[in-house]
C-alpha cells in the first residue's frame, strides 16, 4: 500500500509491504511548522466540570464542616484540592449539566439550617439539601486557583433570577440589595466571576427547545444579566449544539447579536452505544476501537462547527467552548445507576490524549473545554471512597499536558500508519506541539494502536533543540486502572525512547501509550 501526502515540503512516499504473516510498517512522519505559529493554546481548554450528580460534590469535593475523619477547610476536602492544584485547573463549570436548569441559586445561600431542600429529579431523585451553594463553590474556586464558570438556569428560571445572581457575585459592595445579601452571608467583596453559561443543553434537558426559540430566549436573558457597568466584564456562553447538529450552530451565529455572546457550547461524549454503553473495565478490543472512533470524531465536529462560525465571524472573535466531553460507559456494578460512577482505564487515557491534541490544534477557535466530570462521575480525574482518594489515568494525562497551557501552538502534520481492526481503520498517531514563554518546546504523542509499537520521525523545522527528555503513561493492558487497593498501578514514568539528531527526532511509542516530550 502506498500513501502519498503532498505538502509544501517535498512529496513523501510511505510504503507498507506485506509478505505472508510478516508486515513491515512504514515510518510515521510528523512535520512541525514553527514558522507558521500564531495562535495561543488557551489554558481554559484544560477546564473541568462539576455537577450536583452522584458523589461529585457531596463525598467528592465537599464532606461537610463537621467531618473529623477527612481533613477539610469549611467542608472542602484538602487532599482533593492539593491534587487538583497539580493539574493547574484553570476553570471549573458548576452546578450543571441538567441540574443547572432546575437549580435556584437563592436556595443555596444564607444559614445552612434555613436553606430549603429540593429533589434532584435528574440524578436519582435524591434529596439536595443545598448545603453546598454559591458561596461554597466560589470560595472553593479561590482555594483551587481556578476561575468559576456558572451555568445559569434558563430552563425553569427567570431573567431576573439570573440578573440577581450576577449582582450577588460580581457587583461592588453596597450597590444593590443583592450585594447587601452577600455581605449578610459573610462575603463583603465580590468574587471574580467572568464565565456565564445561559442554559445547558437547551435542545434537551434544558427545555427541549428548538434553536430558533432558544435564540430569542438567549437574547432576553443576556439583556437583563448585563448593564453598562459589567457587559464588557462578563463572558457569555450560549447553550450550543449536541454532536453534529450543525443547524443549531448556524442559527445561533445568524440570530445572536455579536455584542451579546462570546462563545457557543458544544457537547460530545465518546459513547459506544447509548442503549448499552459497555463496561468501563471489562471491554473488548471491538469496544475499544469503537470508543476511539467516537473520540476521534471530535476532529470532524470541531472542524465543521468552526467552519460555520467562520462564515459569520471570520476574525474568530467568538469561541467554541466544548464544555462537556469524555468517555461514557455503564456504571460500575453495584452502584446507583443514576450516579454515573465508572472506572478509568488506559482507554480513558487514550481518549484524553487524543481529544486534548485536537483542541490544541484547533486553538484558533476552541478557547475552552470542560472534561465531564471532575470527581467520581464519568471520566473523572479523581475517585474518592470515604477517606481514601486516588487519581486516574486521565488525571495523569491532564497533568502531563498542562505544559501546553497558554503556550504558542506549533502547527504540524502527521502521516503514517493506521490502527486496523476487522478491516476498519483509524490513524494510529495523534499529536500536538507548543512552545512556552521560555522557548521550551513540548510535543504530546498518543499511540492508540492496541498491539503495535509505532516508530516516528519528527522533523522539527527550524527548531534548534539541544536536548530531549520525556514522560510516558503506559500499562500492560488497556483495561488496567488504579484502585483504592493499588492506587499507583498506573502513573507517569521517565521516557527514554526518543533520540535527537540535528533537527530530527526519532521516537518509538509502545501500544496504547501517551508521551510528552520536552525539547530545550
Amino acid at each position: 500500500m502506498i500513501k502519498i501526502f503532498t505538502m509544501k515540503r517535498p512529496i513523501l512516499f510511505f510504503l507498507t509491504l506485506s509478505f505472508s504473516n510478516v508486515i513491515l510498517f512504514a515510518q510515521n512522519k510528523i512535520f512541525l511548522y514553527p514558522e507558521k505559529a500564531k495562535d495561543i493554546i488557551n489554558k481554559n481548554i484544560y477546564g473541568h466540570f462539576a455537577e450536583h450528580l452522584g458523589h461529585c460534590i457531596y463525598g467528592g469535593f465537599y464532606v461537610g464542616e463537621g467531618n473529623n475523619k477527612i481533613p477539610n477547610k469549611d467542608g472542602i476536602r484538602l487532599d482533593v484540592i492539593e491534587a487538583l492544584k497539580k493539574l493547574k485547573v484553570p476553570v471549573l463549570r458548576w452546578p450543571g449539566g441538567c441540574f443547572a436548569d432546575t437549580y435556584h441559586w437563592k436556595d443555596g445561600v444564607g444559614p445552612k439550617a434555613d436553606r430549603p431542600s429540593m429533589l434532584n429529579v435528574w440524578w436519582g431523585n435524591v434529596k439536595e439539601d443545598n448545603s453546598f451553594g454559591t458561596n461554597e463553590f466560589l470560595n472553593m474556586c479561590e482555594m483551587l486557583g481556578a476561575e468559576p464558570y456558572l451555568s445559569g438556569n434558563v430552563g425553569s428560571g427567570t431573567p431576573q433570577e439570573l440578573a440577581d445572581w450576577v449582582k450577588y457575585t460580581t457587583h461592588p459592595n453596597g450597590s444593590s440589595p443583592m450585594t447587601d445579601l452577600r455581605e449578610k452571608n459573610g462575603r463583603t467583596d465580590p468574587w471574580h466571576v467572568k464565565y456565564w453559561g445561559l442554559g445547558n443543553e437547551a435542545w434537551g434537558c434544558g427545555g427541549n427547545m428548538k434553536v430558533e426559540y432558544y435564540a430569542n430566549v438567549y437574547r432576553q436573558y443576556a439583556t437583563f444579566m448585563t448593564n453598562w457597568n459589567n457587559s464588557d466584564k462578563l463572558y457569555r456562553i450560549a447553550s450550543g449544539a449536541s454532536d453534529d447538529d450543525y443547524h443549531w450552530t448556524e442559527v445561533l451565529m445568524k440570530e445572536l447579536p455579536q455584542n451579546m455572546f462570546d462563545a457557543l457550547g458544544l457537547h460530545h461524549y465518546s459513547v459506544i452505544n447509548w442503549g448499552k454503553k459497555g463496561s468501563s473495565t471489562d471491554f473488548s478490543e471491538e469496544e475499544y476501537f469503537t470508543t476511539m472512533q467516537r473520540a476521534l470524531f471530535m476532529e470532524e465536529l470541531v472542524s465543521k462547527h468552526s467552519a460555520i462560525m467562520d462564515k459569520y465571524d471570520p476574525q474568530k472573535r467568538k469561541a467554541l467552548a466544548v464544555d462537556e466531553w469524555g468517555g461514557w460507559y455503564d456504571v460500575v456494578q453495584g452502584t446507583n445507576g443514576a450516579f454515573l460512577f465508572q472506572q478509568n482505564t488506559m482507554r480513558d487515557a487514550m481518549i484524553a490524549g487524543c481529544t486534548l491534541n485536537i483542541f490544541n490544534n484547533h486553538c484558533d477557535r476552541v478557547k475552552m473545554a470542560n472534561l465531564a466530570q471532575i470527581i467520581n462521575v464519568l471520566q473523572a480525574v479523581i475517585l474518592t471512597k470515604e477517606e481514601k482518594m486516588l487519581v486516574t489515568p486521565t488525571y495523569h494525562v491532564m497533568e502531563m499536558y498542562n505544559v501546553h497551557q497558554d503556550a504558542l501552538m506549533l502547527p504540524l502534520m502527521v502521516s503514517g500508519n493506521d490502527y486496523t481492526f476487522e478491516g476498519k481503520k483509524l490513524e494510529a498517531i495523534s499529536a500536538s506541539a507548543s512552545k512556552d514563554k521560555n522557548g521550551v518546546v513540548h510535543i504530546s504523542l498518543v499511540n492508540i494502536d492496541a498491539h503495535n509499537d509505532q516508530s516516528i520521525t519528527i522533523d522539527l523545522g527550524d527548531i534548534n533543540a539541544k536536548s530531549v527528555t520525556g514522560r510516558i503513561l503506559h500499562s500492560d493492558r488497556l483495561q488496567d486502572h488504579n484502585t483504592f487497593e493499588n492506587a499507583e498501578k498506573i502513573r507517569p514514568a521517565s521516557f527514554n525512547g526518543a533520540g535527537l539528531k540535528n533537527n530530527t527526532l526519532s521516537v518509538k511509542l509502545p501500544p496504547f501509550s501517551v508521551v510528552v516530550l520536552e525539547l530545550k
